[in-house]
Formats: C-alpha cells, sequence, structure tokens
C-alpha cells in the first residue's frame, strides 16, 4: 500500500474482552450454522427446481427466514453473552427458520427426483435412491440413509448403482434410537458437483440381525490413516498418516483439558486470562467398544466423565476419507469450567491459519509483540490449519470456534459455563463433530477448504416416493446443473434476482488466496444440451445486485468475491 500518515494495521480487529463470546451459548453457535447451511441449500435447490421444473420458486419465505438468521447474529444473541429472556425469543426464530429451510428444500429436491429418467430396476421391489450434492465439485464418498425395519429381523438391504451394479453398503443401529431404527450407509461415487446421481435400494431374500456394540482392539484403518486409542484413557494414541508415511502425534490427541474459569466480571464475554494456571482433575473412562466395523466405516464409542459431565465421543473412519470424525455428545453440567480438546502433534509450525467468512487469516505461534501475545484465544470459522511447506493438519469443526495454538500444538475449545448474564447458559445436551485431516503440502494444496465444506455438507439421500400423478421425465438419471471453472472458487448463492424474476444471481469466492478465472455454466436439463436453454452470463454485479461493469470471466483477485447475474 502507499505510505500513508495515519498508522497501518494489517490484521484482525482483534476484541481482547470477548474472547469467550466465540464459545459461550453454543447453542446459539449450532443453530446459527445450522440454519445458514440449511438456507444455503434450500435456495440453491429451489432455484434449480424452477429453472429444470418450473416449480415455484418461494421467494418471500426465503427471504423472510434470511431475515431471522440475520437478527438472530445481532449483538448480544449470536455472542451468548444476552439474558435468558432474549434466547427464548431466539429460540422460537430459529425452529422457524429450521421448518421453513426443512420444506424448501425437500419439496424442490422432490420436484426434481420426480422430473429423473430412472434406469431400469435391478429388482421387482426395488425403490429408487437420488444423492445430491449441493457443493461446485465432484464428490466420491459415503452417504447414509435412515431406514426404519423389524428390530428382529434385518434385511440384508443392498445399494445398487444406476448401471445396475451393486456398490458397497453397511447397516448399523441408530445410537440412541428406536428399536429397528437403523443407518444404511453406502459408497456414492461421482456424484457431480451441484448435481445428482440416481442409485437402487434393493431388499435382499437373506435377513441377519443387528450386530449389538463389541469389545475389541481399539484400532481404525483406512487406506488414509491408522488410528489407535488409549485403552486406559480414551486419548487418541497414534495417528499414521499411511500416504506421507509418518507420525501425526507426539502426545495425546483429542485430551479433555479441563480448567477454573472464573473472576471475570463481563462472564460470558471473558475468558479467565491465567486460567491456564487452574486445571482441573483428568476426565475418567467409563467405557469403550466397538459400535460399528464393516467395509465402509468402523466407529469406537468412548465415554467419559469430567467433573459432574460426561462425554460421549465416537471416533469413526470412514472408506476414502483422509478425515478422521470425532463425534461429541455432552451432557454439560459445570459451573465456571472451560473444557479444551488438545491435538499434540510431532511437527512445529509458525503461524495457525483459521478460516474466516470468504478467506483465512493467520496468528504466529511464537507471538513476539504485545498484541500478538494478546491474541491468546483466536476464532475460526469452520477450519484451522497447523502446517508448514511440507506438513500440517486441518480441525474441522461445525459449529466449535475458539482455539488456542502453539508451534506443536492445538486446543480447541470445547465449552464453557458462564454463570452472568445467563445461569444456565450452556447446562444441557451438546452434541457436536470434529474432524481430523492430517495433509501433505500446504492447506491450499492438501484443499482443507474442500474438506470443510463436504465435512459440513455432507450428501443429501432422498427416497422417491411413489405417486399417483407423475410428471413426464425431462432429466437424465444423473446430472449437474452448475459448473463453476475454478478449482478454489466455493459458490455461496444462487437464488432469483430482486429486482427480476427471468435473472439469477450466483456468487461465489475465491478460497485459497490465488488469483482465479471465474467460467460459470448453469443447466436447466443437468446435462448441457442444447434443448435445455443454459442460462448465459449477462454482467457482473456489485453485492446489491446492480451491474458494476465487471464482464462475465474476468478474473477474481485473491480471496475475492464475485457475484453474477444470468438470463
Amino acid at each position: 500500500p502507499p505510505p500513508s500518515p495515519f498508522p497501518l494495521w494489517n490484521q484482525a480487529l482483534y476484541l481482547e474482552f470477548h474472547r469467550g463470546c466465540y464459545t459461550s451459548h453454543a447453542d446459539q453457535k449450532r443453530w446459527n450454522r445450522h440454519c445458514e447451511r440449511l438456507l444455503y441449500q434450500a435456495e440453491l435447490w429451489a432455484a434449480l427446481a424452477t429453472l429444470s421444473t418450473g416449480a415455484h420458486y418461494p421467494k418471500t419465505e426465503i427471504e423472510t427466514a434470511w431475515k431471522r438468521v440475520l437478527f438472530n447474529q445481532f449483538h448480544d444473541i449470536l455472542p451468548g453473552s444476552a439474558i435468558p429472556e432474549v434466547y427464548d425469543d431466539a429460540n422460537r426464530e430459529w425452529l422457524l427458520v429450521e421448518r421453513v429451510g426443512n420444506r424448501i428444500l425437500k419439496g424442490a429436491l422432490g420436484a426434481i427426483a420426480h422430473h429423473l429418467t430412472l434406469p431400469s430396476p435391478p429388482h421387482p421391489q426395488a425403490r429408487p435412491l437420488v444423492v445430491f450434492n449441493s457443493l461446485n465439485w465432484g464428490r466420491s464418498e459415503v452417504a447414509s440413509l435412515p431406514l426404519s425395519v423389524d428390530p428382529d429381523q434385518v434385511p440384508t438391504w443392498e445399494v445398487w448403482d444406476g448401471e445396475g451394479k451393486p456398490v458397497a453398503s453397511q447397516i448399523r443401529p441408530q445410537p440412541n434410537g428406536e428399536p429397528g431404527e437403523c443407518v444404511l450407509s453406502f459408497w456414492a461415487d461421482n456424484i457431480p458437483g451441484v448435481g445428482y446421481r440416481c442409485f437402487w435400494l434393493v431388499p435382499q431374500a437373506a435377513a441377519s440381525r443387528l450386530s449389538p456394540p463389541k469389545s475389541a482392539a481399539p484400532v481404525l484403518e483406512n487406506e488414509y490413516l491408522q488410528v489407535s486409542l488409549d485403552p486406559g484413557s480414551g486419548n487418541l494414541s497414534r495417528i499414521f498418516d499411511k500416504r506421507q508415511q509418518r507420525e501425526v502425534l507426539a502426545g495425546a490427541g483429542n485430551q479433555l483439558q479441563a480448567f477454573t474459569d472464573a473472576g471475570q466480571y463481563w462472564d460470558a464475554w471473558n475468558i479467565d486470562p491465567h486460567y491456564a494456571q487452574h486445571p482441573l482433575p483428568e476426565a475418567r473412562l467409563l467405557s469403550l467398544y466397538t459400535e460399528a466395523d464393516g467395509p465402509l466405516e468402523t466407529r469406537i464409542r468412548v465415554v467419559r466423565r469430567l467433573g459432574s459431565s460426561t462425554f460421549s465421543q465416537v471416533y469413526g473412519l470412514q472408506k476414502g476419507s483422509p478425515v478422521l470424525r470425532i463425534e461429541n455428545q455432552v451432557d454439560w453440567q459445570e459451573r465456571h469450567v472451560l473444557v479444551k480438546a488438545a491435538f499434540t502433534f510431532g511437527f512445529e509450525a509458525d503461524q495457525v491459519t483459521c478460516e474466516i467468512p470468504g478467506g483465512a487469516i493467520s496468528y504466529p505461534t511464537r507471538p513476539a509483540t504485545a498484541m500478538e501475545k494478546a491474541q491468546w484465544e483466536v476464532p475460526a470459522l469452520g477450519w484451522a490449519d497447523l502446517g508448514n511447506e511440507d506438513y500440517g493438519v486441518s480441525l474441522l469443526t461445525d459449529y466449535k470456534h475458539g482455539l488456542d495454538a502453539q508451534p506443536h500444538q492445538l486446543r480447541l475449545t470445547l465449552l464453557r459455563s458462564p454463570m452472568w448474564p445467563h445461569p444456565d447458559a450452556d447446562r444441557g445436551i451438546h452434541q457436536f463433530t470434529v474432524g481430523v485431516f492430517p495433509h501433505g503440502d500446504r492447506w491450499q494444496t492438501a484443499e482443507t477448504v474442500r474438506r470443510s465444506a463436504a465435512f459440513n455438507q455432507p450428501l443429501q439421500v432422498l427416497e422417491i416416493q411413489p405417486t399417483h400423478i407423475s410428471p413426464p421425465p425431462t432429466l437424465p438419471p444423473s446430472g449437474q446443473f452448475i459448473d463453476l471453472a475454478g478449482r478454489h472458487l466455493i459458490l455461496t448463492t444462487l437464488k432469483q434476482s430482486e429486482q427480476h424474476p427471468q435473472q439469477w444471481i450466483l456468487r461465489c469466492y475465491e478460497g485459497c488466496g490465488t488469483a482465479s478465472t471465474l467460467a460459470v455454466e448453469v443447466r436447466r436439463d443437468a446435462q448441457g444440451c442444447s434443448s435445455g436453454k443454459p442460462l448465459v452470463l449477462k454482467t457482473g454485479t456489485n453485492l446489491l445486485e446492480q451491474p458494476d461493469g465487471s464482464q462475465p470471466g474476468a478474473m477474481i483477485r485473491p480471496w475475492g468475491i464475485a457475484t453474477v447475474m444470468l438470463e
């Protein structure tokens, strides 16, 4: 930048008295992230359903739902620092958003599904499934479908692809579900970006019982990772990266570390700066057992007691995934306690990089200035990466945002328990998931941004229900609606224009700090045939959807946000 008579601050506008706001009132963080993702998908698929099938576009409902989300992002609601009565109102609003978002999403996916040309069924009783991908790149990963079956005799369900070939599948009981409630997982290969692919659910004559949980060696392994648990503590004792042939950990992983967090006047806002000097007793292991072990996924459940609280955690490793999932259900009953999950690595890094809206920011792990030393708790939106030029580990999260970093360690802040201004702000049940993604090279090359997006937006499986009136099939059995060239571009919006119903707005951002060329193709028929009349890029716009003179196909600057109008 040119010389300036004013001081230049090229870093985060860091608030030293709001470090607790990344974590306090965790239910609001969960609702916020859940509703943002839900409305992105509802808006996207509603637009595509309108373009491809002529379905009604619920513009007013979508606008009202987004405004409810925006209202609840206001201080002090989302920071978790409001009085109890505020959250009585906020939670009613969140529920309304969820209800509307689910209805719009279900209707849009159903409209598209009922216009598909289904392949020939491989069995007379086969039931059609459609796997939808809301992200703008192709994916091959495990997809899941809840099923209700006879609790004593479970059919050996199989999943077949649209070409008439069986794919790998696995069935297990639904955790904490009713008898007969199961989860069927299957390998969903080559699901196009912002697209779909048809499969078949096929019952078999043979039957088998659901296997009960069993004790086994606490080891998980797939083609990417070999993971071992400490049978005495439930901590991670080893993560071996098979691709890079290196040990990831140099100490415990997912170690629960609790501290007294008291003495701050602004209780919900602040973390005690001296909390590390007041550690509490370690968690006590209650049980450890294998919950599922099959061709697609291994799941080991660990139950631990920490103070008056219970942590039930499932370590899960799926076929085709380099991400170790840690699913948490916590009954949190502490007062003025902070708990972190610590991961100690076998390498050192000078910086930790954290996701922010539309980009990323780095903080030093060896702070030198007073400003840097004050940043001992920092926020990350969906991921944080500790790494160097040749190796690193990214932590992926659904709604846990606060963390601290040292050259060899990341500690994710899981929960707090402030008592003012809301005495019971975080007491109760919490469910959240953390992902551990070891990788070679830098986070940009390893595509941490994509891993985080896929972690938080799994493939959606819809079973097509028979209807008395079926519209004529106009869509292929597998298709892609949006082709967004540029490997580091992340789609954030496809919506109807605010001013012109025949025009559509597409927005994306560049997520890795490198310039990229924007080339967009939006197809009405999901396959790019000329008869489908694909939308044409008309002009670039600003965030208010006003033409800004930019040319479609122009370069997007590093970390840039691009908005284009299509017609």
